[in-house]
């Protein structure tokens, strides 16, 4: 055992001594500050009553009769981007996300003074959604419609446009969407089984209740729901988030039916089938096998080793996609300056995904003390966490444009981002009812800079040239969603508790 435990030590010295060595030459990036920034973007984000200790002083209330015509209460939770609308499934994952970077980094995140601000963002999330689980076999899935939203351009406090809810029941099943919801409150569940212990058992209760609906009743939500189609479409279908929420199901509660749900369905769900190259809002399945991969390093799974392991298998396609060290053309493009790119709309969100997963899997790997094995080499833990943290620094500036596309970090940033809110004048500066042509005419087509700055945002980003034109009308590069900033907040936290070589000390 002794030896054991001074290899082990060995290994984590050579790990750290690694990292020292792959990030020494490189252009230092202040992660608390960028991290800060990323948690203050979901208060600008915020939809309902703002709350007395709210940090983003632009924003006011809004949407406060949500729900009112449908005889339920749906004020709160978030808007996506940079409209009005509240789409469930988005915001489900952009919640879970934030609930995985707080598991896996929560000390991190305490040690940099912001824990308190993830958890406040989680808790937003997760308000709205156990008031949109209004009966066991309803949830609500929408708030508002796409269509006539973006008839108008308006600040969340004027708005006029159609406040319609959408559901999804018995009769219109929604298995993405319950799936999705009930991972982002059991992964939330276990963010506050310390702190907040009943609020946690209520989270879980809801849970799997709403497991429990998504896998009776059958059916992709945007059949149910057909105004989502055109926004957020489920093309990866039900399956995975069935798995997603299954998993995050067992690690909240550790009952059997759950894990033996992912096990058993792994074949026919593609849970072991789809070796798949990005992570996303739609898209679970590489979180899915990274989750069941993890459970590999306990003594108690050892009996459902065989399916965990082709998970395993498939997670490393990821990993290793993201590498560049898969055969042929099973990896992830980059562009020039060295970014993951998966496609022209909004492709950060891949890239802030694809970080987070390549930073978890390092951290498995070496408490593992092992190396990935790629079809075109080995990889070390170290290198994995060192893609991760090059992803970052390109994002917070370390680019061909030497821009930042974390608003409000650096001093080069866009400053047209395709947001409503931020392009109109504050309604605490000025109260005056601004009118959906008006916004138009007068703050959509301005050449100048937004009045309010949406710090912590992640726009959408550069091509696959590096090139970004900062404008309010190109929504493609300079529109940003939660779900581009939530798998980023985790990544840095963990960059910045490692950059600044306090793992030394303990070696």
């Amino acid at each position: 055992m002794e030896s054991k435990h001074m290899q082990k030590k060995a290994w984590h010295c050579l790990y750290a001594l690694s990292l020292i060595f792959l990030f020494s030459n490189a252009r230092a990036s202040d992660y608390a500050e960028a991290l800060t920034k990323s948690l203050l973007y979901f208060e600008a984000q915020r939809s309902g009553r703002l709350p007395y200790n709210q940090r983003v002083p632009w924003r006011d209330h809004s949407g406060l009769t949500d729900g009112l015509e449908q005889g339920a209460d749906l004020v709160g939770g978030y808007y996506d981007a940079g409209d009005h609308v509240k789409f469930g499934l988005p915001m489900a994952f952009t919640v879970t996300m934030l609930s995985w970077g707080v598991i896996e980094y929560g000390k991190e995140m305490a040690s940099a003074g912001e824990l308190e601000h993830a958890l406040e963002a989680i808790k937003w999330g997760t308000d709205y959604f156990m008031k949109a689980h209004t009966s066991p076999n309803v949830l609500w899935a929408e708030v508002g419609d796409g269509d006539t939203d973006h008839y108008c351009w308006q600040r969340p406090e004027d708005m006029t446009t159609s406040r319609q809810a959408y559901k999804i029941d018995e009769t219109n099943p929604g298995s993405d969407l319950a799936g999705e919801t009930a991972a982002a409150m059991a992964a939330a569940s276990i963010v506050f089984k310390k702190t907040n212990p009943h609020y946690s058992h209520i989270l879980l209760h809801h849970a799997q209740q709403v497991f429990e609906f998504g896998d009776k009743y059958r059916g992709k939500y945007d059949r149910s729901v057909g105004v989502v189609k055109s926004y957020y479409a489920s093309v990866s279908g039900y399956m995975d988030e069935l798995l997603w929420g299954a998993i995050w199901l067992y690690k909240a509660t550790d009952r059997e039916e759950y894990i033996n749900y992912v096990i058993n369905k792994a074949h026919s769900f593609g849970g072991i089938g789809w070796a798949i190259t990005e992570f996303s809002w739609d898209v679970k399945f590489a979180g899915i096998q990274i989750l069941a991969s993890k459970l590999l390093s306990e003594e108690k799974h050892k009996n459902y080793g065989g399916i965990l392991e082709e998970y395993r298998s498939k997670a490393e396609f990821y990993i290793c996609s993201c590498l560049n060290k898969n055969n042929g053309i099973n990896n992830i493009d980059r562009t020039n300056g060295g970014l993951l790119f998966t496609r022209q709309w909004n492709n950060m969100q891949y890239v802030s995904s694809a970080s987070f997963l390549l930073t978890v899997y390092s951290d498995f790997l070496a408490n593992l003390n092992q190396h990935l094995s790629c079809p075109r080499g080995n990889a070390s833990p170290g290198e994995l966490l060192a893609l991760a943290k090059s992803q970052v620094d390109y994002i917070l500036g370390l680019n061909p444009k030497n821009i930042s596309y974390l608003v409000g970090y650096g001093l080069n940033y866009p400053t047209k981002v395709h947001h409503r809110g931020a392009s109109i004048v504050s309604y605490r500066e000025k109260k005056g009812f601004i009118g959906c042509t008006q916004g138009y005419d007068e703050w959509y087509s301005h050449n100048g800079s937004n009045p309010n700055v949406l710090v912590g945002a992640l726009v959408g980003g550069p091509d696959r040239d590096d090139e970004f034109l900062d404008d309010r009308g190109n929504y493609v590069q300079t529109e940003a969603c939660t779900y581009n900033t939530a798998p980023l907040v985790g990544v840095l936290a963990k960059l910045n508790q490692l950059y600044g070589l306090q793992l030394i000390g303990s070696y």
